[in-house]
């Protein structure tokens, strides 16, 4: 089944940490770019890292020296290390990738169910 899986969101104090993870699973060919974003009540859905085969990392600037993404190919699953969380990192925190599957000339957009990050003051 095509479909993405996140897991890691949780409860922390400002300036603590979290680990989110997002599995890919299916008949996957090939996954160019994996990512996430985060939505906060009233916000909207903004980019906060991804991550191409072979590239940079490229981060939002509210992020940056704080959030590192990595990915594991070999597991088709994408990470995000987050440090000195603060408040207005609470947000839904969606995994984004762009896959191609078997029998699809074409890649497509996916995305993670959310999970729910909470950074108490």
């Amino acid at each position: 089944q095509e479909q993405l899986v996140e897991s890691g969101g949780g409860l922390v104090q400002a300036g603590g940490s979290l680990r989110l993870s997002c599995a890919a699973s299916g008949s996957i060919v090939s996954i160019n770019r994996m990512g996430w974003f985060r939505q906060a009540p009233g916000k909207q859905r903004e980019l906060v890292a991804t991550i191409r085969t072979g590239g940079s990392p490229d981060y939002a600037d509210s992020v940056k020296g704080r959030f590192t993404i990595s990915r594991d190919n070999a597991k088709n699953t994408v990470y995000l290390q987050m440090n000195s969380l603060k408040p207005e990192d609470t947000a839904v925190y969606y995994c984004n990738a762009d896959i191609i599957y078997s029998g699809s000339r074409y890649s497509y957009d996916y995305w993670g169910q959310g999970t729910q990050v909470t950074v108490s003051s």
